[in-house]
């Protein structure tokens, strides 16, 4: 594991204290009127279906069940708001790309949440998971420019890197990086996780606690 300067270690602390307080779903939101109040910062959470995104959700609030995980892809289809100690909303979207349902409940939901990621005030990043074994596709990258043409930050975190071998996380380590080079909208650090093994989430609570908590006061 590298080493981290002064800073990193208030930061990874501020993520441990920040994600050890209490922490409960709100609501789930199916249309644009019903969102709740812009009155915290927001996170969310995307990728393509079955990337592992209500998986990570539990892991980093070490709760079995918060976010409900599923080996079917599609199962998200709304907006899954989380409530953490009203200092920061997490969102959970629904995933994109391969679904089993009818087409005109994913044309629904893809609209909800491009409507969402194009024009919500109060959201601070999108974390935008991609399956470590697959690699950036093309609804990845679509998605990005989308971002990059809005202007929201958006920061990849790699999933499942437990599913492979460590000199194949390191070489799509690279290509991520490669591919965000010279896209405006793009975070330039990019987070190795796993859910299984808990790796890489002190890092990643820890840029969360950067946006949820600019002064890492607790």
């Amino acid at each position: 594991m590298p080493e981290v300067d002064s800073h990193q270690a208030e930061l990874i602390e501020a993520g441990r204290i920040l994600f050890a307080r209490p922490i409960e779903f709100m609501l789930s939101v199916v249309r644009m009127e019903t969102l709740p109040p812009p009155d915290l910062p927001e996170i969310c959470f995307a990728g393509r279906s079955n990337v592992g995104k209500s998986s990570l959700i539990n892991s980093l609030t070490n709760r079995k069940d918060l976010a409900r995980a599923s080996n079917t892809p599609g199962r998200t289809r709304e907006l899954n708001y989380f409530n953490l100690d009203n200092r920061l909303h997490i969102v959970d979207l629904p995933g994109y790309g391969y679904a089993r349902a009818p087409k005109t409940e994913i044309a629904i939901w893809t609209k909800l949440t491009r409507d969402f990621l194009r024009g919500r005030a109060p959201l601070r990043r999108i974390f935008l998971l991609v399956d470590s074994r697959h690699g950036l596709k093309e609804s990845d990258l679509e998605i990005m420019s989308m971002l990059d043409e809005v202007a929201v930050t958006y920061q990849i975190v790699l999933t499942k890197i437990d599913k492979i071998k460590p000199p194949e996380v390191q070489k799509v380590l690279e290509r991520s990086q490669a591919a965000i080079a010279k896209r405006p909208a793009a975070y330039p650090n990019i987070i190795s996780t796993s859910s299984v093994k808990k790796t890489g989430l002190d890092m990643l609570k820890a840029e969360i606690a950067s946006l949820a908590l600019p002064d890492v006061r607790l």
